[in-house]
């Protein structure tokens, strides 16, 4: 492994330029991934507090300080009320229903044995923050789900399939939905992802 040193001369041991961009690459991705997660929490905590959450038990829940959760809070209070938060799974906006897709795609790509599912490279790279849910992210998930779900239909549950079939119909024809929904699309995806995989773990895995 060789490198260029602040002279421009080769050096044994030295990182190369492309070697120390993949790094840095890399690094970026987490400190963006956590900021982002950052940012995800502060939200959940008003929308939970919407609902009537108490401070302590935000605090307790997040393994933050009660006035660090109150600190979060006072600072969207001036905006008003929202609209009340539905926890509900079935829901037909964008992001809830891509939120869906995402958990489902997760638990295809645990479930399948030695980490065989086609899915599974795309789930990774979307926690990485590698992937984003553009329409062209999204249809290529939905051909991966479809993939797994046929080739390893033996090893998933039937309910696997049942999600993906509802998930798709309600991506294929919208619901119309004209008031906002709660959340930021972002927030959004990441609720509907922990209630689908919340819903298929009751199923039982094989």
């Amino acid at each position: 492994m060789t490198g260029e040193d602040k002279n421009g001369t080769d050096r044994p041991g030295a990182l190369t330029e492309e070697q120390a961009g993949r790094m840095l690459d890399e690094l970026n991705e987490v400190i963006r991934a956590g900021e982002q997660a950052r940012a995800e929490r502060a939200e959940v905590i008003q929308l939970l507090a919407a609902q009537g959450w108490t401070q302590d038990r935000i605090a307790r829940l997040t393994g933050m300080s009660q006035p660090a959760v109150s600190k979060q809070m006072a600072r969207h209070r001036d905006a008003g009320p929202g609209p009340a938060p539905d926890f509900t799974l079935d829901q037909g906006d964008a992001p809830w229903l891509e939120g869906r897709l995402w958990g489902l795609a997760e638990e295809i790509a645990e479930t399948v044995p030695g980490g065989a599912a086609r899915c599974a490279p795309y789930v990774h790279a979307l926690a990485r923050g590698r992937e984003r849910f553009t329409p062209r992210g999204v249809d290529e998930l939905r051909r991966l789900v479809e993939e797994d779900l046929r080739t390893h239909h033996g090893e998933l549950p039937g309910e696997y399939r049942t999600a993906y079939d509802r998930i798709s119909r309600a991506l294929d024809v919208p619901s119309g939905r004209q008031e906002p929904a709660p959340g930021s699309p972002s927030v959004r995806r990441t609720l509907a992802r922990r209630l689908q995989r919340d819903a298929l773990a009751d199923t039982g895995r094989p």
